[in-house]
Order: C-alpha cells, then sequence, then structure tokens
C-alpha cells in the first residue's frame, strides 16, 4: 500500500513540487485532504505548522506523524523510511540541545535528525524530557548532577540520538549500582514520634527498596535525606540530624524493614529504577580514536573533538520560508508501494537558524474549528476494484442517464453487445484473426489457415485485402454471357 502524504499548503510552490516529485519516484502518493495515517509534512518554524499539529494531532491517530518536508529526502538518502522513535505517548518527545555542545553546524544536524525521527529539539532545558550535552564537559556532569532525582528527565551525550536511530528504538542511558559505604554511628536527642517513623520507612522503601542491595545503614543516605529540607514535603527532616535518622533505623531494623516492605509491595518498584540511592549514571563510552602524537594532559577534561566523534548525518535541513500569499494545492503521484532506493549522500548541510514566531498561543478547538483541510474518509484510502464475477464498485458503474444523453457528436458503438460478449476471453492474436475475417467478409477458419503458415497478422491482412479486391473486380457471369 502506497504511503500517503500531506503537504503545508504555504510552503513555496517550488519546494512542494520537487517534494512531491521525490514522493512519486519513491512510489509514494501525496493527499489533498488529511491522511489517517500517514504523514504531514510542515515548515518547522512557523505559524501553520503549529496550526496543523493543533488541528490534526489527535490521540485516535497514532500513525498519522508530524516531520518536517525535509523528511522524504532524508529517506531517500538513507534509502529507507525512517522510524519515528521519539515518540512518548503519542507525543513528540521534548528535547533540549545544550550549547555545551560547540559545533553549531552538529547541533543543526542533531535538531534535524530528531525532527526526522518524530521528536521536538525547540524544548528549554526545564521544559525538555532529555537533554543533550557534551558528556566531555563540566556542564555535563552539572546537568547530571542536578537532575538525577527526577525520573521524567534525561541527560544524555550528543552522540545518544545517532545509536537510538540505529537500534531503532530510544534506551536512555542506564543507572548502575554504586555502594554508599561507610558507617558511622549517631546519637538521637529529639524523641521520635510514630509519624517519624512512617516518613522515615517511605524514604528507604524509596531510595533503596530492597534491603540485599546494601546501603540502609550508611552515611550518604541520611545526609541526602536531610538535603531535601528545603522541600516542603520535606519539612520533617528537620526534627532531627542525619545520624539521628540513621541511628533510629540501625537500632530497630528489624521492625522498620517489615514496615518498608509493606511500602515497597504497594508501590512494587523496579531494581535500578532511577531515583533510587546507591545508583548513579553509568560513565559516558569513550569513542577510541587515533592520534598522531601522544598529549602529557590526556587526563585534563576538556569539550569532545565532535568532528571526529560524530558521523556527519547526510540529512537536509529546513531553511526559513519567505512570506508566501494564496493557498497551493497539492500534487498526487503513482499509488505504487514506497520502496527503499539507496543514493549516494549529497554535501554535508548548512546550518540554517530558524526562529519560532511570536505570539499567543493558539487554542485548539478554536483552531480545529477553522480548520481549511478536511481529514480523509475509510473509504478513500484505496480504489476498489471487481473481485471474481462480483459486480463492479460504484466508481466503475455507468450512470444511468449516460445513454439518455446522447447527442449528435457522440461517438456510436463499432460493436453490439453480442459481439463484444464474443470478445470477452479471445487472446489478441485470435481477435486479430476474426477482425480481419470480418472486415474481408472470409471465413475465419481461412484466414486462420493462412496466418498459421506466415505468423504475421500485417501479412495475412494484406493478403486477404486484395482477395477480396480481385473478386470484387471480376465480372458477374450472366453480365459477361449477355455481352
Amino acid at each position: 500500500m502506497a504511503i500517503k502524504f500531506f503537504i503545508q499548503k504555504d510552503i513555496p510552490q517550488v519546494i512542494q513540487a520537487e517534494v512531491c516529485e521525490t514522493i512519486a519516484s519513491l512510489g509514494g502518493r501525496v493527499e489533498s485532504k488529511v491522511p489517517r495515517a500517514g504523514y504531514v509534512l510542515v515548515q518547522p518554524g512557523t505559524t501553520e505548522e503549529e496550526r496543523l499539529r493543533l488541528c490534526w494531532s489527535i490521540a485516535d491517530r497514532p500513525d498519522r506523524y508530524f516531520v518536517p518536508y525535509t523528511y522524504v529526502e532524508a529517506c531517500k538518502i538513507h534509502g529507507m523510511l525512517l522510524k519515528q522513535i521519539f515518540v512518548h505517548e503519542g507525543q513528540p518527545i521534548r528535547m533540549h540541545i545544550d550549547s555545551s555542545i560547540a559545533n553549531v553546524n552538529v547541533r543543526a544536524t542533531i535538531s534535524t535528525r530528531i525532527m526526522h525521527s518524530g521528536g521536538d529539539p525547540t524544548a528549554s532545558a526545564q521544559s525538555a524530557r532529555v537533554i543533550l550535552a557534551d558528556p566531555n564537559t563540566e556542564v555535563f556532569q552539572h546537568l547530571v548532577k542536578t537532575y538525577q532525582g527526577e525520573s521524567d528527565k534525561y541527560v544524555e551525550s550528543y552522540l545518544w540520538v545517532k545509536k537510538c536511530i540505529e537500534k531503532g528504538q530510544v534506551i536512555y542511558t542506564p543507572v548502575v549500582y554504586k555502594n554508599p559505604g561507610g558507617r558511622r554511628p549517631g546519637e538521637e536527642r529529639t524523641q521520635f514520634t510514630e509519624q517519624d517513623e512512617e516518613h522515615l520507612c517511605e524514604w528507604i522503601a524509596a531510595k533503596i527498596p530492597y534491603k540485599e542491595t546494601g546501603g540502609r545503614t550508611g552515611n550518604r543516605l541520611y545526609q541526602q535525606l536531610c538535603e531535601m529540607s528545603s522541600e516542603p514535603e520535606y519539612a520533617w527532616v528537620t526534627r532531627h540530624t542525619w545520624q539521628s535518622w540513621r541511628e533510629r533505623y540501625k537500632k530497630n531494623s528489624t521492625r522498620l524493614d517489615t514496615k518498608i516492605s509493606e511500602v515497597v509491595e504497594q508501590k512494587k518498584p523496579a531494581h535500578g529504577e532511577k531515583g533510587q540511592y546507591g545508583y548513579v549514571r553509568r560513565p559516558e563510552e569513550k569513542p577510541k580514536r587515533t592520534r598522531k602524537k601522544a598529549r602529557n594532559n590526556h587526563d585534563l577534561a576538556g569539550p569532545s573533538n565532535i568532528d571526529q566523534d560524530m558521523d556527519q548525518f547526510p540529512v537536509p535541513v529546513p531553511v526559513a520560508l519567505p512570506g508566501v500569499a494564496g493557498v497551493l494545492t497539492a500534487v498526487g503521484g503513482p499509488n505504487d508501494a514506497f520502496n527503499g532506493m539507496m543514493y549516494a549522500p549529497g554535501p554535508p548541510p548548512i546550518f540554517q537558524h530558524m526562529q519560532v514566531p511570536s505570539g499567543s498561543l493558539m487554542d485548539v478547538a478554536v483552531a480545529r474549528q477553522n480548520a481549511v483541510e478536511e481529514e480523509m474518509e475509510d473509504d478513500e484510502n484505496e480504489w476498489q476494484i471487481r473481485e471474481g464475477t462480483g459486480p463492479p464498485p460504484a466508481w466503475a458503474k455507468r450512470k444511468a442517464d449516460d445513454n439518455a444523453d446522447d447527442g449528435p457528436n457522440k461517438k456510436p458503438r463499432s460493436t453490439s453487445p453480442a459481439r463484444h460478449a464474443e470478445d470477452d476471453g479471445l487472446h489478441v492474436l485470435d481477435r486479430a484473426v476474426r477482425d480481419v475475417a470480418r472486415e474481408f467478409r472470409f471465413t475465419v477458419e481461412e484466414v486462420q489457415e493462412y496466418y498459421d503458415k506466415c505468423g504475421d497478422v500485417e501479412r495475412t491482412r494484406s493478403r486477404f485485402r486484395r482477395m477480396r479486391e480481385v473478386l470484387a473486380a471480376l465480372v458477374d457471369d450472366d453480365v459477361e454471357a449477355t455481352t
């Protein structure tokens, strides 16, 4: 089945024509209506793109994707249909590309690859689900430490996007266990209440849900608890010092472990879940490099050589568009399958910075109410065909009043219905032989006999035409007798 595309209509006609030509060459099909399952090609960073997303990004249409118009060319370059992997719960995964990635062209390339694979690289660091940074900088370590406790935010290397696309799925960097270690006795000074013990059990259940992993009597677990005192929901920790919290558990571990197990049984966390104490981010794998000369300062931290670490992505980058007046109509293409083809990669892309249009946010209900596009219906997906001896589809039926409107210029039928019925099932050569017999008024057997000897239809036609001319030129016997 051909893959369907809808093109944002205010994209310049020249670009639309090129995109349509590429889609047609790869067997896709451009629709004039928004497909239920397919791709909506947009110009990133425009108001029209925002409107299209508000109108047609619906949870009931999980197979409808919004991608830049350069997505088609990227599929052509890679020789395959790029999967939309950067999607979470039906929405693009919001990502932030940190400025620690110094190479501006690499940032543009990463941004384009994210958009081609379904993600949104325009989010801020606060609102993003994924933050991409250079792992060989102090900024990266600071980001990891800052967001280590947030279960829905991930800090990843700039190479993470490439790895996910190669594997065809989103795989976040896992955490590995690091022994908290250390024991030091403390001293109780304030009377512990039953509520204090409940809070302590909930904290330990969240950070070290399974006792066999160790660390429940380490110092850092309780130091981290007291560091949370600035948070309103952790105001209760100021009642005791971290040494007191630790000592309380240590002296009552048998009884408190039972309560902790009850909390864990209710929440059922997995081993190594993000946020658990003792589990830290796995260190980034440093890519192997070949160096001409050994350096004395190789242990010093510094920014990555991104040009060597990261292959240049041969992907086209969308460029900012001028204002275009009027609405352009989509151009159709053949309905063959979208076949992957291998092409040589083009030149490296040039970064074009695109400003996001300012203005008030659109309302979803208003945008959908004022939508100028139409959505394809279920029966518009493919042309129906006649199956076996069943009735023809509706589009193939002749209208009842077609015969009634016969005008003076209407071409008459060349054959009768009975003759047309006889044509069904005949081979093209048998039909040609029969036509020669009818045209020159000979029997089919006579024409067939000669055709079997010469094997040429035109030669057979020429012979029987001459034979008919000879017969027509003969004088009738009665006329010859009277003369």
